[in-house]
């Protein structure tokens, strides 16, 4: 029997497995620190009710996959200070983020994550992590569909120009 059979979790990591674990934990962190802030700033309730959702379920992607490196004796990546707490109200108008570019740019980190976590199961040859990524990866395609739905509701989407008009066949 290879090193590469039996139970995926007594099996090593790659390199790749690794960098894209620590990588994904990152970027993550950095995405909480920056969604804590947008709820600050946000006035929608629906857009921070979304935010606070998107918080805690990176949150608790990121503490899983902690775990698997820590278990794998690899240190993660630092963890960013918690935002204090602020209303709206409380930033001035010309400094605070407003919701329909909030919504954008969340809007352009679930894309990234879907190619993040497309990635990471792409290059795994250990199936719990794989399984691990196409589970947050259906996650986050779920979170973004209540995201585009809120982006249509509330007219924040900027669509492309838009083909309304066929030409002619000859």
């Amino acid at each position: 029997m290879g090193i590469m059979d039996g139970n995926p979790k007594n099996e090593p990591m790659h390199y790749g497995e690794v960098i894209g674990l620590w990588a994904f934990a990152g970027a993550n962190k950095g995405l909480i620190s920056a969604y804590e802030a947008f709820v600050n700033h946000a006035g929608d309730r629906e857009l921070i009710k979304l935010l606070e959702d998107a918080v805690r379920m990176m949150k608790s992607e990121s503490k899983e996959v902690e775990k698997l490196l820590k278990d794998n004796g690899i240190a993660p990546p630092p963890s960013l200070p918690e935002r204090p707490k602020a209303t709206a109200e409380e930033i001035p108008v010309g400094a605070r983020f407003m919701d329909p570019e909030i919504s954008a740019a969340i809007s352009i980190n679930v894309g990234q994550g879907l190619v993040s976590c497309s990635q990471v199961m792409g290059q795994c040859l250990r199936e719990d992590i794989a399984l691990m990524f196409g589970r947050f990866h259906t996650e986050r395609a779920m979170y973004g569909a209540k995201l585009l739905r809120l982006n249509k509701e509330k007219g924040w989407v900027i669509p492309p120009p838009l083909q309304l008009n066929t030409p002619e066949k000859s």
